[in-house]
Protein backbone atom coordinates (compact mmCIF):
# COMPACT_ATOMS: atom_id res chain seq x y z
CA UNK A 1 0.00 0.00 0.00
CA UNK A 2 2.91 2.67 1.00
CA UNK A 3 4.02 2.38 -2.69
CA UNK A 4 0.66 3.75 -4.22
CA UNK A 5 1.40 6.58 -1.50
CA UNK A 6 2.80 10.08 -1.46
CA UNK A 7 2.54 12.97 1.24
CA UNK A 8 -0.21 14.74 -0.32
CA UNK A 9 -2.33 11.77 -0.61
CA UNK A 10 -4.36 12.59 1.75
CA UNK A 11 -5.87 15.45 0.04
CA UNK A 12 -8.10 12.84 -1.93
CA UNK A 13 -9.74 11.81 1.23
CA UNK A 14 -12.22 13.34 3.07
CA UNK A 15 -10.19 15.33 6.26
CA UNK A 16 -12.48 15.74 9.36
CA UNK A 17 -11.74 18.58 11.79
CA UNK A 18 -9.52 20.66 9.56
CA UNK A 19 -9.89 24.34 9.64
CA UNK A 20 -11.31 27.05 6.52
CA UNK A 21 -8.64 28.84 5.76
CA UNK A 22 -10.04 31.80 3.81
CA UNK A 23 -7.10 32.82 1.03
CA UNK A 24 -5.65 29.13 -0.52
CA UNK A 25 -2.60 30.99 -1.82
CA UNK A 26 -1.49 32.01 1.51
CA UNK A 27 -1.68 28.86 2.63
CA UNK A 28 -0.33 27.01 -0.28
CA UNK A 29 2.55 29.75 0.67
CA UNK A 30 3.22 29.11 3.85
CA UNK A 31 2.74 25.30 3.20
CA UNK A 32 6.32 25.65 0.68
CA UNK A 33 7.65 27.89 3.59
CA UNK A 34 7.43 24.96 5.77
CA UNK A 35 8.63 22.38 2.85
CA UNK A 36 11.95 24.03 2.95
CA UNK A 37 12.59 24.58 6.35
CA UNK A 38 14.35 22.18 8.44
CA UNK A 39 12.80 19.08 10.10
CA UNK A 40 12.70 19.51 13.74
CA UNK A 41 13.26 15.77 14.65
CA UNK A 42 15.25 13.12 12.60
CA UNK A 43 14.37 10.08 11.17
CA UNK A 44 16.97 7.82 12.92
CA UNK A 45 15.34 9.04 15.95
CA UNK A 46 11.79 7.92 15.38
CA UNK A 47 13.51 4.79 14.82
CA UNK A 48 14.74 4.46 17.93
CA UNK A 49 11.61 5.06 19.69
CA UNK A 50 10.12 2.45 17.47
CA UNK A 51 12.69 0.39 18.83
CA UNK A 52 12.36 1.47 22.51
CA UNK A 53 7.91 0.84 22.02
CA UNK A 54 8.93 -2.66 20.85
CA UNK A 55 10.28 -3.12 23.96
CA UNK A 56 7.18 -1.87 25.86
CA UNK A 57 4.98 -4.38 23.23
CA UNK A 58 6.88 -7.13 24.14
CA UNK A 59 6.34 -6.49 28.12
CA UNK A 60 10.11 -5.48 28.80
CA UNK A 61 9.66 -1.57 29.32
CA UNK A 62 6.52 1.04 30.54
CA UNK A 63 5.14 4.22 28.68
CA UNK A 64 4.85 7.58 30.03
CA UNK A 65 3.69 10.15 27.52
CA UNK A 66 2.60 13.73 28.78
CA UNK A 67 2.57 17.69 28.43
CA UNK A 68 -0.42 20.01 27.44
CA UNK A 69 -3.71 19.45 25.89
CA UNK A 70 -2.47 22.25 23.66
CA UNK A 71 0.25 24.26 23.81
CA UNK A 72 -0.01 27.88 23.76
CA UNK A 73 2.02 30.90 22.00
CA UNK A 74 1.63 33.46 25.18
CA UNK A 75 2.55 30.80 27.56
CA UNK A 76 5.79 30.28 25.78
CA UNK A 77 8.98 30.29 28.02
CA UNK A 78 11.61 28.18 29.05
CA UNK A 79 10.53 27.72 33.15
CA UNK A 80 7.28 25.94 31.99
CA UNK A 81 8.83 23.51 29.45
CA UNK A 82 11.88 22.88 32.40
CA UNK A 83 9.13 22.30 34.83
CA UNK A 84 6.68 19.95 32.79
CA UNK A 85 10.10 17.87 32.08
CA UNK A 86 10.86 17.53 35.43
CA UNK A 87 7.62 16.15 36.20
CA UNK A 88 8.04 14.08 33.70
CA UNK A 89 11.19 12.80 35.12
CA UNK A 90 10.00 12.84 38.37
CA UNK A 91 7.09 10.41 37.14
CA UNK A 92 9.52 8.31 35.35
CA UNK A 93 11.47 7.80 38.21
CA UNK A 94 8.52 6.43 40.12
CA UNK A 95 7.13 4.11 37.47
CA UNK A 96 10.32 2.33 37.28
CA UNK A 97 10.84 1.73 40.68
CA UNK A 98 6.92 0.38 41.00
CA UNK A 99 7.50 -1.34 37.59
CA UNK A 100 11.30 -2.40 37.69
CA UNK A 101 11.24 -1.73 34.52
CA UNK A 102 12.66 0.72 31.82
CA UNK A 103 10.61 3.95 31.05
CA UNK A 104 10.20 5.85 27.56
CA UNK A 105 9.47 8.87 27.72
CA UNK A 106 7.29 10.86 25.40
CA UNK A 107 6.07 14.48 25.75
CA UNK A 108 2.99 15.84 24.24
CA UNK A 109 5.59 18.87 23.47
CA UNK A 110 7.56 20.59 21.05
CA UNK A 111 3.88 20.64 18.88
CA UNK A 112 1.02 19.83 20.16
CA UNK A 113 -0.66 23.20 19.01
CA UNK A 114 -3.72 21.86 16.99
CA UNK A 115 -7.26 20.74 18.83
CA UNK A 116 -10.23 19.10 17.70
CA UNK A 117 -13.64 20.39 18.54
CA UNK A 118 -16.78 19.18 18.87
CA UNK A 119 -18.53 21.87 16.79
CA UNK A 120 -17.01 24.06 13.88
CA UNK A 121 -18.77 27.05 15.04
CA UNK A 122 -19.16 28.30 19.06
CA UNK A 123 -22.02 30.98 20.40
CA UNK A 124 -21.50 33.46 22.84
CA UNK A 125 -24.52 36.04 23.54
CA UNK A 126 -26.07 35.18 20.60
CA UNK A 127 -22.58 35.71 18.16
CA UNK A 128 -21.24 32.91 16.42
CA UNK A 129 -17.77 32.53 15.95
CA UNK A 130 -15.50 29.57 14.31
CA UNK A 131 -14.31 27.47 17.16
CA UNK A 132 -10.83 27.81 18.26
CA UNK A 133 -9.18 24.72 17.07
CA UNK A 134 -5.05 25.88 18.85
CA UNK A 135 -2.69 28.37 18.40
CA UNK A 136 -0.97 27.10 15.17
CA UNK A 137 -4.95 27.99 13.16
CA UNK A 138 -6.26 30.91 15.46
CA UNK A 139 -6.45 32.78 18.75
CA UNK A 140 -8.55 32.10 21.49
CA UNK A 141 -10.09 35.23 21.93
CA UNK A 142 -13.75 35.45 20.98
CA UNK A 143 -13.44 38.20 18.07
CA UNK A 144 -13.88 37.61 14.84
CA UNK A 145 -10.39 38.89 13.86
CA UNK A 146 -9.32 36.00 15.94
CA UNK A 147 -11.10 33.21 15.20
CA UNK A 148 -10.36 33.70 11.84
CA UNK A 149 -8.31 30.85 10.61
CA UNK A 150 -4.18 32.03 9.29
CA UNK A 151 -2.17 29.81 7.48
CA UNK A 152 1.29 32.31 9.12
CA UNK A 153 0.15 31.07 12.54
CA UNK A 154 1.95 27.71 11.45
CA UNK A 155 5.53 29.43 10.72
CA UNK A 156 5.18 30.48 14.73
CA UNK A 157 4.55 27.03 15.87
CA UNK A 158 7.20 25.99 13.99
CA UNK A 159 9.88 28.55 15.30
CA UNK A 160 8.29 27.26 19.14
CA UNK A 161 8.25 23.83 18.34
CA UNK A 162 12.05 23.99 17.26
CA UNK A 163 13.03 26.35 20.36
CA UNK A 164 11.61 24.09 22.83
CA UNK A 165 13.41 21.19 21.32
CA UNK A 166 16.76 22.50 21.41
CA UNK A 167 15.95 22.96 25.37
CA UNK A 168 14.78 20.05 25.94
CA UNK A 169 17.55 18.20 24.26
CA UNK A 170 19.95 20.18 26.36
CA UNK A 171 18.10 19.74 29.80
CA UNK A 172 18.40 15.96 28.76
CA UNK A 173 21.45 15.49 27.86
CA UNK A 174 23.27 18.05 29.54
CA UNK A 175 23.06 16.75 33.15
CA UNK A 176 19.43 18.49 34.07
CA UNK A 177 18.18 14.36 34.33
CA UNK A 178 20.97 12.93 35.87
CA UNK A 179 20.23 10.59 38.47
CA UNK A 180 22.56 12.20 40.58
CA UNK A 181 19.82 15.63 40.73
CA UNK A 182 16.77 13.41 41.64
CA UNK A 183 16.75 15.39 44.69
CA UNK A 184 16.77 18.94 42.75
CA UNK A 185 13.62 18.13 40.89
CA UNK A 186 10.74 19.05 43.19
CA UNK A 187 9.01 22.12 42.51
CA UNK A 188 8.57 24.98 45.15
CA UNK A 189 4.88 24.70 45.54
CA UNK A 190 4.98 20.93 45.67
CA UNK A 191 7.86 20.21 48.31
CA UNK A 192 5.31 20.29 51.28
CA UNK A 193 2.72 18.41 49.97
CA UNK A 194 2.67 14.52 51.36
CA UNK A 195 3.82 13.27 47.21
CA UNK A 196 7.30 15.47 47.77
CA UNK A 197 8.03 13.22 51.52
CA UNK A 198 7.24 9.96 49.34
CA UNK A 199 9.43 11.08 46.48
CA UNK A 200 12.29 12.77 48.61
CA UNK A 201 12.30 8.95 49.90
CA UNK A 202 12.61 7.51 46.89
CA UNK A 203 15.27 10.03 45.66
CA UNK A 204 16.97 8.88 48.76
CA UNK A 205 17.18 5.17 48.41
CA UNK A 206 17.80 5.89 44.27
CA UNK A 207 21.20 8.27 45.70
CA UNK A 208 22.39 5.82 48.00
CA UNK A 209 21.95 3.26 45.01
CA UNK A 210 24.25 5.44 42.72
CA UNK A 211 26.84 6.13 45.22
CA UNK A 212 26.32 2.40 45.89
CA UNK A 213 27.48 2.25 41.78
CA UNK A 214 30.12 4.33 42.03
CA UNK A 215 31.75 2.85 44.59
CA UNK A 216 31.88 -0.21 42.02
CA UNK A 217 33.07 1.39 39.40
CA UNK A 218 30.19 2.32 37.40
CA UNK A 219 29.61 6.20 37.36
CA UNK A 220 28.17 8.93 34.75
CA UNK A 221 31.62 8.91 32.96
CA UNK A 222 31.80 4.56 32.48
CA UNK A 223 27.45 4.71 32.14
CA UNK A 224 26.40 7.66 30.32
CA UNK A 225 22.41 6.93 30.59
CA UNK A 226 22.97 7.66 34.78
CA UNK A 227 23.92 11.28 33.53
CA UNK A 228 20.98 11.80 30.57
CA UNK A 229 18.05 10.74 29.03
CA UNK A 230 15.98 11.09 25.95
CA UNK A 231 12.65 12.52 25.57
CA UNK A 232 10.75 11.92 22.01
CA UNK A 233 8.43 14.07 21.51
CA UNK A 234 4.57 13.35 19.79
CA UNK A 235 1.61 15.37 18.90
CA UNK A 236 -2.11 14.94 17.02
CA UNK A 237 -1.74 14.55 13.33
CA UNK A 238 -4.39 17.20 13.04
CA UNK A 239 -3.17 19.74 10.96
CA UNK A 240 -2.44 17.78 7.76
CA UNK A 241 -0.80 20.74 5.45
CA UNK A 242 1.50 21.08 8.65
CA UNK A 243 2.33 17.02 8.73
CA UNK A 244 2.66 17.34 5.00
CA UNK A 245 4.78 20.06 4.79
CA UNK A 246 7.13 18.55 7.71
CA UNK A 247 7.36 14.72 5.65
CA UNK A 248 10.61 13.91 3.92
CA UNK A 249 12.49 11.04 2.69
CA UNK A 250 14.91 9.79 4.74
CA UNK A 251 18.34 9.08 2.57
CA UNK A 252 19.31 5.54 4.73
CA UNK A 253 15.82 3.98 4.53
CA UNK A 254 14.23 5.47 1.41
CA UNK A 255 11.10 5.67 3.61
CA UNK A 256 8.78 8.94 4.24
CA UNK A 257 9.08 10.27 8.21
CA UNK A 258 7.12 12.76 9.69
CA UNK A 259 9.46 15.01 10.72
CA UNK A 260 7.29 17.33 12.86
CA UNK A 261 7.64 15.21 16.20
CA UNK A 262 9.15 11.27 16.55
CA UNK A 263 5.16 10.29 16.84
CA UNK A 264 2.11 11.19 15.96
CA UNK A 265 -1.65 10.03 16.52
CA UNK A 266 -4.89 9.72 15.16
CA UNK A 267 -7.86 11.49 17.42
CA UNK A 268 -10.91 9.68 18.33
CA UNK A 269 -12.91 12.12 15.83
CA UNK A 270 -10.56 11.51 12.91
CA UNK A 271 -9.76 7.71 12.84
CA UNK A 272 -12.29 6.89 9.85
CA UNK A 273 -10.91 4.35 7.81
CA UNK A 274 -11.39 5.70 4.67
CA UNK A 275 -10.56 9.19 5.78
CA UNK A 276 -8.04 11.62 5.57
CA UNK A 277 -5.85 11.27 8.94
CA UNK A 278 -5.26 7.72 8.69
CA UNK A 279 -4.31 7.84 5.14
CA UNK A 280 -1.56 10.07 5.74
CA UNK A 281 -0.54 8.52 8.80
CA UNK A 282 -0.65 4.81 7.08
CA UNK A 283 2.31 6.24 4.76
CA UNK A 284 5.08 7.91 7.01
CA UNK A 285 7.19 5.15 8.62
CA UNK A 286 6.90 7.08 12.38
CA UNK A 287 5.36 5.42 15.21
CA UNK A 288 1.68 5.85 15.24
CA UNK A 289 -1.31 6.19 18.16
CA UNK A 290 -4.58 5.79 17.34
CA UNK A 291 -7.15 6.61 20.13
CA UNK A 292 -9.74 4.08 21.44
CA UNK A 293 -12.78 5.78 22.18
CA UNK A 294 -15.68 3.41 23.73
CA UNK A 295 -17.08 3.37 20.52
CA UNK A 296 -14.80 1.17 18.96
CA UNK A 297 -15.57 -2.47 18.61
CA UNK A 298 -12.66 -5.02 17.85
CA UNK A 299 -13.46 -4.91 13.87
CA UNK A 300 -12.75 -1.71 13.84
CA UNK A 301 -9.37 -1.88 15.42
CA UNK A 302 -8.46 -4.92 13.49
CA UNK A 303 -8.95 -3.00 10.28
CA UNK A 304 -6.89 -0.18 11.32
CA UNK A 305 -4.07 -2.45 12.04
CA UNK A 306 -4.19 -3.65 8.65
CA UNK A 307 -4.05 -0.16 7.15
CA UNK A 308 -1.53 1.30 9.80
CA UNK A 309 1.05 -1.34 10.47
CA UNK A 310 0.26 -4.03 7.72
CA UNK A 311 3.58 -6.04 8.66
CA UNK A 312 2.54 -6.26 12.25
CA UNK A 313 5.57 -4.75 13.16
CA UNK A 314 6.09 -4.72 17.50
CA UNK A 315 6.20 -0.60 18.51
CA UNK A 316 5.00 0.62 15.32
CA UNK A 317 1.27 1.16 16.58
CA UNK A 318 0.05 2.31 19.93
CA UNK A 319 -3.58 2.07 20.52
CA UNK A 320 -4.42 5.02 23.35
CA UNK A 321 -7.81 3.88 24.97
CA UNK A 322 -10.29 6.69 26.15
CA UNK A 323 -13.19 5.48 27.03
CA UNK A 324 -14.04 6.68 30.77
CA UNK A 325 -14.17 5.03 34.32
CA UNK A 326 -17.67 3.41 33.66
CA UNK A 327 -17.06 2.04 30.27
CA UNK A 328 -13.88 1.19 29.84
CA UNK A 329 -14.64 -2.51 32.05
CA UNK A 330 -17.47 -3.14 29.46
CA UNK A 331 -15.49 -1.78 26.04
CA UNK A 332 -11.92 -2.66 26.20
CA UNK A 333 -11.53 -6.82 26.91
CA UNK A 334 -12.81 -7.28 23.48
CA UNK A 335 -10.45 -5.15 21.86
CA UNK A 336 -7.71 -6.85 23.72
CA UNK A 337 -9.07 -10.33 22.65
CA UNK A 338 -9.36 -9.27 19.23
CA UNK A 339 -5.90 -7.88 18.86
CA UNK A 340 -4.70 -11.34 20.91
CA UNK A 341 -6.93 -13.46 18.78
CA UNK A 342 -5.71 -12.35 15.59
CA UNK A 343 -1.67 -12.01 17.19
CA UNK A 344 -1.16 -8.78 16.06
CA UNK A 345 1.06 -6.50 18.30
CA UNK A 346 -0.13 -3.26 19.70
CA UNK A 347 1.11 -1.13 22.71
CA UNK A 348 -1.07 -0.68 24.88
CA UNK A 349 -1.59 3.10 26.42
CA UNK A 350 -4.36 3.98 28.63
CA UNK A 351 -5.88 8.33 28.70
CA UNK A 352 -7.79 8.52 31.36
CA UNK A 353 -8.17 12.06 30.77
CA UNK A 354 -10.81 12.74 27.45
CA UNK A 355 -13.60 10.39 28.96
CA UNK A 356 -13.83 11.71 32.38
CA UNK A 357 -14.44 14.93 31.24
CA UNK A 358 -17.24 17.32 33.29
CA UNK A 359 -18.81 20.57 33.56
CA UNK A 360 -18.46 22.41 37.06
CA UNK A 361 -19.01 25.62 39.25
CA UNK A 362 -20.65 27.31 36.60
CA UNK A 363 -19.52 25.67 33.36
CA UNK A 364 -15.92 24.96 33.95
CA UNK A 365 -14.57 21.76 31.90
CA UNK A 366 -12.71 19.67 34.93
CA UNK A 367 -11.63 15.73 35.33
CA UNK A 368 -12.11 14.76 39.04
CA UNK A 369 -8.90 12.69 40.06
CA UNK A 370 -10.44 10.00 41.31
CA UNK A 371 -12.47 9.22 37.89
CA UNK A 372 -8.74 9.37 36.76
CA UNK A 373 -7.17 6.74 38.68
CA UNK A 374 -10.30 4.53 38.61
CA UNK A 375 -9.96 4.40 34.86
CA UNK A 376 -5.86 3.81 34.98
CA UNK A 377 -7.05 1.12 38.13
CA UNK A 378 -9.45 -0.49 35.51
CA UNK A 379 -6.92 -0.48 33.13
CA UNK A 380 -4.10 -2.23 35.10
CA UNK A 381 -6.51 -4.89 36.23
CA UNK A 382 -8.02 -5.53 32.83
CA UNK A 383 -4.73 -6.78 31.26
CA UNK A 384 -3.64 -8.57 34.48
CA UNK A 385 -7.14 -10.69 33.90
CA UNK A 386 -6.56 -10.92 29.97
CA UNK A 387 -2.98 -11.87 30.09
CA UNK A 388 -1.79 -8.91 28.47
CA UNK A 389 0.69 -5.76 28.95
CA UNK A 390 -0.44 -2.44 30.47
CA UNK A 391 1.95 -0.47 28.26
CA UNK A 392 1.75 2.87 29.26
CA UNK A 393 -0.33 6.31 30.23
CA UNK A 394 -1.07 9.00 28.21
CA UNK A 395 -1.94 12.35 30.61
CA UNK A 396 -2.51 16.15 29.65
CA UNK A 397 -0.89 17.58 32.59
CA UNK A 398 1.63 20.59 33.34
CA UNK A 399 4.92 21.80 35.69
CA UNK A 400 2.14 24.38 36.62
CA UNK A 401 0.47 25.27 39.55
CA UNK A 402 -3.11 24.79 38.26
CA UNK A 403 -6.36 24.12 39.55
CA UNK A 404 -7.93 22.47 37.00
CA UNK A 405 -8.62 18.91 37.86
CA UNK A 406 -10.25 18.77 41.39
CA UNK A 407 -9.52 16.10 43.99
CA UNK A 408 -6.05 14.81 44.86
CA UNK A 409 -4.36 14.76 47.92
CA UNK A 410 -4.51 18.72 47.67
CA UNK A 411 -8.53 18.97 47.47
CA UNK A 412 -8.90 21.20 44.90
CA UNK A 413 -12.58 21.80 45.22
CA UNK A 414 -15.43 22.88 42.31
CA UNK A 415 -14.79 26.35 44.00
CA UNK A 416 -11.20 26.43 43.77
CA UNK A 417 -11.21 26.16 39.73
CA UNK A 418 -11.61 29.76 39.33
CA UNK A 419 -8.23 30.46 41.24
CA UNK A 420 -5.54 29.28 38.84
CA UNK A 421 -7.48 27.42 35.37
CA UNK A 422 -5.06 28.41 32.50
CA UNK A 423 -5.59 25.79 30.39
CA UNK A 424 -6.07 26.95 26.57
CA UNK A 425 -8.78 23.94 26.23
CA UNK A 426 -9.16 20.78 28.41
CA UNK A 427 -8.07 20.52 31.95
CA UNK A 428 -4.69 19.23 33.20
CA UNK A 429 -3.21 17.66 36.22
CA UNK A 430 -0.87 19.82 38.43
CA UNK A 431 2.36 18.78 39.05
CA UNK A 432 1.27 17.22 42.89
CA UNK A 433 -1.47 15.42 41.01
CA UNK A 434 0.85 14.07 38.30
CA UNK A 435 3.22 12.78 41.06
CA UNK A 436 0.50 11.44 42.73
CA UNK A 437 -0.67 9.61 40.24
CA UNK A 438 2.28 8.22 39.65
CA UNK A 439 2.82 6.39 42.97
CA UNK A 440 -0.60 4.94 42.62
CA UNK A 441 0.11 3.21 39.42
CA UNK A 442 3.62 2.32 40.83
CA UNK A 443 1.64 0.63 43.95
CA UNK A 444 -0.52 -1.46 41.82
CA UNK A 445 2.29 -2.26 39.84
CA UNK A 446 4.29 -3.14 42.61
CA UNK A 447 1.79 -5.21 44.06
CA UNK A 448 1.27 -7.21 40.46
CA UNK A 449 5.07 -7.85 40.63
CA UNK A 450 5.08 -9.66 44.28
CA UNK A 451 1.64 -11.68 43.27
CA UNK A 452 3.26 -12.76 40.46
CA UNK A 453 6.43 -13.48 42.22
CA UNK A 454 4.36 -15.77 44.45
CA UNK A 455 2.15 -17.61 42.26
CA UNK A 456 5.13 -18.32 40.48
CA UNK A 457 6.76 -20.17 43.55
Amino acid sequence: MTKEWMPESWRNHTAAQMPDYSDAEALASVEAKLAGYPPLVFAGEARRLRKRLAEVCEGQAFMLQGGDCAEAFADFNPNSIRDTLRVLLQMSVVLTYGAALPVVKVGRLAGQFAKPRSSNTEVQDGVELPSYRGDIVNGMAFDAKSRKPDPERQLQAYAQAAASLNLLRALTQGGFASLNRVHSWNLDFVESSRQSERYQELADRITDAVAFMEACGVSDISTPDIRRTTLYTSHEALLLGFEEAMTRIDSTSGRWYDTSAHLVWIGERTRQLDGAHVEFCRGIANPIGVKAGPNMSGEDLLRLCDVLNPTNKPGKLTVITRMGVETLQEGLPPLIRAIEREGRKVVWTCDPMHGNTIKSNGGYKTRPFDRIVGEVDAFLQIHRAEGTHAGGLHIEMTGQDVTECTGGAQEITAEDLQNRYHTQCDPRLNASQSLELAFLIANSLKEARIADRIAAQ
